[in-house]
């Protein structure tokens, strides 16, 4: 299935990396879901994935229907509930995930601080930035350096040349 460039994407990052086996019950459950996801009774185009055993991605087309104020809720009740059965925290949004080689950690607010202090995080350092809004930023502005990302705004004064 093609979907539009200007498709709306939301990414829900989990506080922890999925075992395969969580991979595989939560990939059946968004299958599910996005299948029957509706917008004021009219099918949705949408598709789901999750990226790096951490990151729940879904994605609307929009250009078929448009997602509502009550489908959106749709969404955020069903990661509620996978929540609750795989015992994750996908609404933390100062749960910040970067790349340590290749190896993707993260970490609270508070520790992601230390790590900078620390030189462990720098200017270079990939981060995610969770908060892209169409397909087409999520090939080029989700996995981005500190210094491109919103992080530098928040903790930019932190870092040390």
């Amino acid at each position: 299935m093609n979907f539009s460039e200007n498709s709306k994407v939301w990414i829900y990052q989990s506080n922890r990396e999925l075992a395969a086996a969580e991979v595989d019950q939560i990939s059946k459950i968004l299958i599910d879901f996005t299948t029957g996801w509706t917008a004021h009774n009219n099918q949705l185009k949408a598709t789901a994935e999750i990226r790096y055993n951490r990151f729940i991605i879904l994605i609307v087309d929009e250009t078929q229907a448009g997602a509502s104020g009550c489908s959106i809720d749709k969404s955020v009740n069903l990661m509620k509930a996978l929540e609750q059965e795989f015992n994750i925290n996908l609404f933390d949004r100062f749960n910040i995930a970067y790349r340590d080689g290749d190896t993707i950690k993260s970490v609270g607010r508070i520790e992601f601080e230390d790590l900078i202090k620390q030189n462990k995080v720098d200017t270079e350092t990939i981060v995610f930035n969770n908060l892209v809004p169409i397909l087409k930023n999520l090939a080029t502005q989700w996995e981005v350096p500190f210094k491109n990302s919103w992080h530098q705004q928040v903790f930019g004064g932190l870092v040390t040349a």
